[in-house]
């Protein structure tokens, strides 16, 4: 049985002083015998910090993005090796920002998953589509696309060691949200392409959705056979709202 996975992505939001009040407030909150794997990614000028505050908890933090290239002349990028330096777990790659706001194409997001993956870094890769593509009945296409990209450069065998995210691009920020049958139908999709490749890699790989995921939706989503958990925005920013959606595992 697939462990679930609810991670928390801060976007660009913190302060020093907020940070240190929420994960205070996780720490003395979180039940004994949670279900859910808990990660945390904030900014990346708050991984010192985040990294001593978590430190010796069950909770695992990572980066919001990482370049495909080495250390050197890359002005404003982040090394995988600095991640690691920070004790990183994991890292998100491909968020739907990233794709849409800073034109991040499916080949260099394929790159930045293999860079990750070289650093024994585990990526959270995150496919979806946009309002247009869902209404022109185009889901299925762009996230086999987007998967395939990885597939192609890393080969199937890389997905064992990675965290799949399916975000449906118009459900994030916008209060809207894909009932659960609509986001189990794409997880489940998901899982198909894999195994017409691994059967045995697309039992284990854990898939989490990632559109407004809410403490009063989240147990009925993770009810859903082939959701293993939440890649949460706005809701991960409130230890009580946090917490609440990590409690839902069934």
């Amino acid at each position: 049985m697939r462990q679930l996975l609810v991670a928390g992505n801060w976007k660009m939001n913190g302060s020093l002083q907020n940070n240190q009040s929420l994960i205070e407030s996780l720490k003395q909150n979180i039940a004994t015998g949670l279900k859910a794997e808990m990660a945390i990614c904030p900014p990346f000028i708050y991984l010192q910090q985040v990294s001593e505050l978590l430190k010796g908890t069950v909770i695992s933090w990572g980066g919001q993005n990482v370049s495909q290239n080495d250390q050197g002349a890359f002005t404003g990028e982040v090394a995988t090796d600095m991640l690691v330096d920070f004790g990183c777990k994991y890292v998100i790659v491909g968020h739907s920002e990233r794709r849409s706001l800073y034109r991040e194409s499916d080949e260099l997001v394929a790159q930045k998953f293999a860079k990750a993956q070289s650093a024994q870094l585990i990526p959270i890769l995150c496919v979806g589509e946009l309002l247009d593509e869902r209404e022109a009945g185009e889901t299925e296409n762009v996230v086999k696309r987007q998967l395939e990209a990885v597939i192609n450069l890393q080969g199937i065998g890389s997905l064992a060691q990675s965290v799949i995210a399916y975000e449906p691009v118009w459900a994030i920020g916008t209060g809207k949200t894909a009932t659960p049958q609509q986001a189990q139908d794409v997880h489940a999709f998901i899982r198909g392409q894999i195994a017409q490749k691994d059967a045995g890699i697309a039992e284990k790989v854990q898939i989490l959705y990632g559109g407004s995921v809410k403490g009063s939706n989240a147990a009925e989503l993770f009810a859903m056979p082939d959701i293993d958990g939440g890649l949460i925005g706005g809701a991960s920013l409130k230890a009580d709202d946090f917490l609440t959606i990590c409690q839902a595992a069934p």
